[in-house]
């Protein structure tokens, strides 16, 4: 199965809102076809980033459809309160020809059972049989998948095709070791931008799921490009790629913790987006400092970037 949908680099793109906090579809294909202009090749939706634990499954759907009808590659997150909704949502992606899956593994009840979730990958990936998908590994979802469960599905589903990590450098390693070296067909995606050199260089990753790349496209498609070029032995790039890594990092940081859509959204208002101004739960906002720090480290990084000569 073709599994190029996964490669290079992938925003996961944030739910604008409205002002009576309802999803702003058209200011989401907006930013959908931006990013695919500007290189991305594809686009994740509807992930955590997606904010997918604050919208209805109707409104998730008409996101994905929206992005599919207007031609912006998509891969679509699973993640759902219990594994009939989860599938539904596969077999909705698939329908309404969207390119890929996320599978985010059996939340909330039963998440640390083996079985439990050995049954709820296979309900997901055999709603969508004709959709390459990847597993999302987290510890922030309070199970990880282990390379005995991996191919133990991927026996039975060709459609899994790769594994994305969450987690950190342990973890990323851990992935290359025992899962995506065993089997050349199975790719293997860094899933947060504090470990995508680590990824491409280290472990082999082929592709980069990303937030600050919403906010700096053209900066994280050099990163990406910088480490390709890196992990096929250009010193040069390695150099570039580790002072961009150096670079980013707090703004990459924030992909870390649990403010991660708070921060991102905000800077791409700093960008000249007042789309993502409101949120959907009206008590979540960054403080007043952590304004003030991101706007300070975003100005950082920006006159950085117009100095450094790896940019061209």
């Amino acid at each position: 199965m073709d599994s190029s949908i996964f490669r290079g680099c992938i925003p996961a793109l944030m739910t604008p809102c409205n002002s009576d906090r309802t999803p702003n579809f058209a200011a989401l294909v907006t930013k959908g076809k931006e990013l695919i202009d500007l290189g991305m090749n594809a686009v994740v939706y509807c992930g955590s980033m997606g904010d997918w634990p604050q919208l209805t499954d109707e409104q998730r759907q008409q996101g994905v459809q929206q992005l599919v009808e207007a031609g912006v590659p998509v891969i679509v997150g699973t993640g759902a309160q219990n594994p009939a909704l989860a599938a539904a949502h596969a077999a909705h992606a698939q329908k309404v020809g969207a390119h890929g899956l996320m599978v985010i593994p059996r939340v909330l009840s039963r998440g640390t059972s083996q079985i439990a979730q050995r049954h709820h990958f296979a309900r997901v990936l055999s709603a969508a049989p004709d959709l390459p998908a990847v597993i999302y590994n987290s510890p922030y979802y309070g199970y990880e998948t282990k390379a005995d469960l991996f191919f133990d599905l991927r026996s039975e589903f060709p459609n899994l095709v790769g594994f994305k990590e969450f987690g950190g450098e342990a973890s990323l390693s851990y992935a290359a070791e025992h899962i995506t070296h065993q089997d050349e067909n199975v790719l293997l995606m860094a899933g947060v931008d504090t470990q995508v050199f680590h990824g491409f260089v280290r472990c082999g990753a082929v592709g980069a799921i990303t937030g600050i790349g919403n906010c700096l496209p053209r900066e994280v498609l050099r990163y990406v490009q910088l480490c390709e070029q890196a992990a096929a032995g250009d010193a040069l790039a390695r150099i570039y790629a580790q002072e961009l890594e150096e670079a980013l990092r707090v703004l990459s940081t924030f992909d870390e913790g649990p403010d991660l859509v708070l921060y991102y959204k905000y800077l791409l208002v700093l960008n000249g987006e007042p789309e993502y101004e409101q949120h959907f739960n009206e008590t979540d906002a960054l403080s007043a400092s952590q304004k003030k720090y991101a706007e300070v480290q975003y100005r950082l990084f920006l006159n950085w970037w117009e100095a450094w000569p790896g940019k061209a």
